[in-house]
């Protein structure tokens, strides 16, 4: 399996890009960029120098990956979604000393326009919704809307809505996949 690069995309020398990934139109990928096997960019994607992209992951039309940004597998990035590198830019002040890591996890979808503050950790399997704003972390399996974002339930690793209370104890069912999860102490596991 090879890798798929439009005539119209850029990759600079050294980028490292997985077998059997996708890189479309316009695409930008900076030369110390480390991307996965079977990623999707979409089209006007540009990836940063200092950037990982796990195996899996599916980067939409419009998206920065900026530097400090780390993708684990399976990542959906939604059309649009933006990610931070500066927590207080200026263009009169030079802050690339200050750049601040943001790790999203394995399995999480933000949703389409979504913003993501950096220094933040998305959990494994979180679910951000379209438009929200990211400025905290957010916990594995969480569904998260809102300006800023709240969370407001809690979603399964298939994608769906987990009939469970956003804090004390339960369990719950995927309907689709029939996965058991316990939610115990605010943190939701798979049994």
């Amino acid at each position: 399996m090879s890798v798929t690069i439009h005539p119209s995309a850029i990759v600079d020398e050294g980028a490292q890009i997985g077998e059997g990934s996708r890189v479309w139109h316009f695409v930008h990928v900076c030369g110390g960029a480390k991307i996965g096997k079977n990623v999707s960019m979409g089209q006007n994607v540009f990836v940063g120098n200092k950037v990982t992209v796990g195996d899996n992951c599916k980067i939409q039309n419009n998206v920065s990956v900026y530097d400090n940004v780390h993708l684990e597998e399976g990542v959906f990035c939604g059309p649009s979604m933006v990610f931070t590198n500066v927590y207080n830019p200026r263009s009169l002040i030079e802050r690339k000393d200050e750049f601040r890591d943001t790790l999203v996890k394995r399995g999480a979808t933000l949703g389409a326009n979504c913003t993501i503050v950096c220094g933040v950790t998305i959990g494994e399997f979180a679910f951000v919704g379209a438009g929200a704003v990211v400025n905290k972390n957010v916990p594995a399996y969480a569904l998260m809307v809102g300006v800023p974002a709240r969370q407001i339930g809690w979603m399964s690793e298939f994608g769906e809505q987990l009939d469970l209370p956003v804090s004390g104890d339960g369990e719950a069912v995927c309907t689709h996949t029939g996965a058991k999860y316990l939610l115990s102490g605010g943190q939701l596991s798979t049994s």
